[in-house]
């Protein structure tokens, strides 16, 4: 109960660099729509990943990613219950957000929370858990094991990354991957 959906909903701005600018080169599909069927890039964007509670008041962590540019953020649990959520702070360079529900109840809410563990104690071969709501579907668990830690993909300067065999999609990320002690590492 304490990985939720995070969706989000920034009003569109104008993403693509004007044609013959020297970042980008023409896209001539999207002239071809924009040329007849007008500009359209006044329109809102929805984005979606996951999320889990690190605390009882309300405090989520997610992927920057899920969040980047939003002007809006929505929290889904699992029993259909959704708030408000504002942002905390971020980091782009390793890729995680911290948010805070907004509950408008007068007495206050207390949330469940996970647990956070230590990814350095992890041991290849261990079995871990990824909950998330990839492709929009609700609190799917998918078990694997470590396969290595200290994976460098060429992310960027925090490359260290724990690879496993548990299924992880579009929609999982900012879900937990937990282990064995139901910690998140």
């Amino acid at each position: 109960p304490a990985v939720v959906n995070v969706s989000t909903k920034t009003k569109k701005r104008r993403s693509h660099p004007e044609p013959g600018t020297p970042d980008k080169a023409p896209d001539p599909f999207r002239d071809f729509y924009e040329r007849f069927f007008g500009e359209r890039d006044n329109r809102p964007r929805r984005g979606m990943g996951s999320g889990f509670l690190i605390d009882k008041d309300g405090l989520v962590l997610t992927n920057y990613h899920v969040i980047e540019g939003a002007d809006e953020i929505k929290v889904l649990f699992q029993d259909e219950k959704e708030y408000a959520a504002r942002l905390i702070g971020s980091d782009s360079k390793t890729d995680v957000a911290l948010i805070r529900i907004e509950s408008d109840n007068k007495q206050k809410e207390l949330f469940p929370f996970l647990s956070l563990g230590d990814s350095d104690k992890l041991k290849v071969g261990e079995w871990v858990v990824a909950i998330g709501n990839p492709f929009g579907l609700s609190h799917t668990v998918t078990v694997g094991v470590v396969s290595a830690k200290g994976r460098n993909i060429g992310a960027g300067p925090y490359d260290d990354f724990i690879q496993t065999d548990a299924s992880i999609n579009p929609g999982n990320s900012g879900g937990p991957l937990i282990n064995i002690k139901g910690e998140v590492v």
